[in-house]
């Protein structure tokens, strides 16, 4: 059951991933801002979803799997995210390289707290 749980969230999580980098990163921006916000976004749910499990065990575990798992592990786009920084190095950006690597990861670990923060 928790395997189907996690591959259900799993797939969810990689369609939504799918259509939201395909339509944000058609813009003509240096950086994959699809795959930011995705990053991002995922971050902020996998910190509702814990903060809810640490609360007085408001969401069950296999709820647990299924979003925090499952979901955010399909949406969160961590692959995505190295392979585009190493074109960055690739072509010798590395200012956005720089750039985006930081933000990315301080944005989305900030993300993270918030979505605890909201939930307490």
């Amino acid at each position: 059951m928790k395997f189907l749980l996690i591959f259900l969230g799993g797939g969810l999580g990689s369609v939504l991933r799918y259509i939201m980098s395909k339509y944000l990163n058609n813009f003509e921006s240096v950086i994959p801002f699809g795959t930011f916000v995705v990053n991002v976004v995922g971050s902020l749910i996998i910190g509702i979803i814990l903060g809810l499990t640490y609360k007085n065990n408001v969401i069950s575990q296999n709820q647990t799997l299924f979003f925090a798992v499952g979901f955010c592990g399909g949406f969160t786009t961590f692959s995505t995210f190295a392979f585009e920084n190493s074109i960055f190095i690739k072509n010798g950006d590395y200012i956005n390289f720089a750039l985006y690597t930081s933000v990315s990861i301080f944005v989305g670990i900030l993300a993270v707290f918030l979505g605890m923060f909201l939930v307490k």
